[in-house]
């Protein structure tokens, strides 16, 4: 049997052919980059604590890292990072600078997780640790803005991604650039707020999804020879 290939279904395969590869091969360099993300987190989240990053050190290579800071928080400058939850509830984070022994600018902490009603800091006495503390952590490096989050807005203290330079400006406090730190799970007098509020169990689907765009490429690359050689 001949293959004669006839316009209009050439003109709709080929695009559509080129996308499903084209998004099949998105999803292997997903794949990389998610492993790669992966490795970071469970290596570097688990070992011995390091200093926080100095001014000027590559932040890329601190990124999930382990580290100790000794300071005193500025509990009068919390911020509130809305929308986050617990098993769950919804809530929001407590986020306050820290500012540490020797000075120098103040560090960003997500101290954890409290339930909406926990945003008034009379109702988490407990949890206000005046003095010196020292505070584990992983390090995160502030992200762009995705697509369908909210902008922030500074006025109300409401919060939905972390921007450091504009979280400096609103609280009146020199922060570090670009980067803040997530305390852990430590027990806080009071139980709030909840630290630790990061996850090691990333999920990994893009070589399911590679494969099925792939698989889309090929059955269509099948229909298309098929139907051809039917016509002639």
């Amino acid at each position: 049997m001949a293959f004669r290939p006839t316009l209009w279904p050439t003109l709709f395969t080929v695009p559509a052919l080129a996308a499903l590869v084209a998004l099949g091969t998105w999803q292997l360099q997903r794949l990389e980059w998610k492993q790669d993300l992966i490795d970071k987190l469970q290596t570097r989240s688990v070992g011995a604590p390091v200093a926080p990053p100095a001014e000027g050190a590559d932040l890329a290579a601190f990124e999930f890292q382990r580290v100790r800071v000794t300071g005193a928080f500025r509990h009068d400058r919390e911020l509130y990072l809305i929308g986050r939850a617990l098993s769950g509830t919804p809530g929001l984070h407590i986020l306050a600078p820290l500012v540490p022994d020797g000075g120098g600018a103040a560090i960003l902490v997500d101290r954890g997780w409290v339930p909406f009603e926990g945003r008034d800091p009379a109702t988490r006495q407990g949890g206000q640790v005046a003095g010196p503390v020292t505070v584990d952590g992983i390090v995160r490096l502030q992200k762009k803005k995705g697509y369908f989050v909210p902008e922030n807005d500074p006025a109300k203290n409401a919060w939905y991604f972390v921007d450091t330079a504009a979280m400096s400006n609103a609280a009146g406090v020199d922060l570090r650039p670009r980067y803040y730190i997530v305390s852990d799970a430590a027990s806080l007098p009071g139980g709030f707020p909840k630290g630790g509020q990061w996850r090691l169990d990333l999920r990994n689907d893009h070589l399911a999804y590679a494969i099925t765009w792939y698989g889309m490429a090929i059955a269509l690359l099948v229909i298309y020879i098929v139907y051809h050689r039917q016509k002639a």
